[in-house]
């Protein structure tokens, strides 16, 4: 323009460049140093908040910026992407796999999983005594939540009792703040496995892999109506009829009942 005497409309064509371009101002890179600053700070201090309680936060500090000039730098910042955080699990003591012959001393729960014919996913949440390697429940559905754990819990606790100590791994339905509240209340130890050790849970492991290979691997299911009923039949079988080889091929229910005596005699006596 300066040099040939063009107008803006011929230099900008000359040398492509949009009208619009030509008008807007020259960037300035440091012009937003500010916010980035302020986020940052922010950040560091509350890395879950998400955009609005940093802005929020910022406005009651009294940073000048609107809401549309924080978002710009967020984005850029890129700071809305999902930030994702590894939880470390506590160091876990190896517990010893002890069962004492006694009722209601540990007892173990674990899951498990399968599908339906229909591709249908549901979970298998399992109950046992390892003290007498009875069979106290197993609850069937498709989603099985720490709420649902101590429901299951609550409901065995009104016909068996509460034992000393509950055995488990460390699913996130075992570490709920709601279930550990529930065992705290209930003056229940919590005996959690090391992690990736599923021997240390030996009792309910192989209690799970019976009842895999005689229900859940031998029949086709079609809903979960069929599943619950026959789980039904197999646990009275298990716990009445089936022999035990560690028991000395009694069964559990009768394994329980001579223990049971013993302590009753006992009582009397003494």
């Amino acid at each position: 323009m300066a040099e040939h005497g063009l107008s803006k409309k011929k230099a900008c064509a000359a040398v492509g460049l949009s009208r619009a371009a030509f008008y807007r101002p020259a960037s300035d890179s440091t012009r937003d140093d500010a916010v980035v600053a302020a986020l940052n700070k922010q950040v560091g201090l509350h890395p879950r908040w998400g955009f609005w309680k940093l802005f929020n936060r910022m406005q009651t500090l009294g940073y000048p910026w609107n809401h549309k000039r924080v978002w710009r730098v967020y984005k850029a910042m890129k700071l809305n992407l999902p930030r994702r955080t590894k939880k470390r699990l506590p160091v876990r003591e190896r517990q010893p796999l002890n069962a004492p012959a006694a009722v209601n001393a540990v007892w173990s729960m674990d899951f498990m999983s399968d599908v339906l014919y229909n591709g249908r996913r549901f979970r298998t949440f399992n109950v046992i005594d390892d003290g007498v390697r009875e069979a106290l429940d197993i609850v069937i559905d498709t989603s099985i939540p720490s709420g649902r754990v101590v429901r299951t819990l609550e409901q065995i606790k009104a016909w068996r009792g509460l034992p000393k100590a509950i055995r488990v791994d460390n699913g996130p339905e075992f570490l709920s703040q709601l279930f550990v509240d529930w065992c705290e209340e209930n003056q229940v130890e919590i005996r959690y496995i090391q992690p990736g050790k599923p021997n240390q849970n030996a009792y309910v492991e192989r209690f799970n892999r019976t009842y895999r290979s005689e229900v859940l691997d031998a029949y086709l299911f079609d809903n979960l109506d069929q599943v619950r009923q026959m789980t039904a039949e197999w646990l009275r079988t298990y716990n009445e009829e089936r022999p035990h080889d560690a028991l000395g091929n009694k069964t559990p229910a009768a394994y329980r009942e001579a223990i049971e005596a013993r302590v009753s005699t006992f009582e009397v006596s003494t």
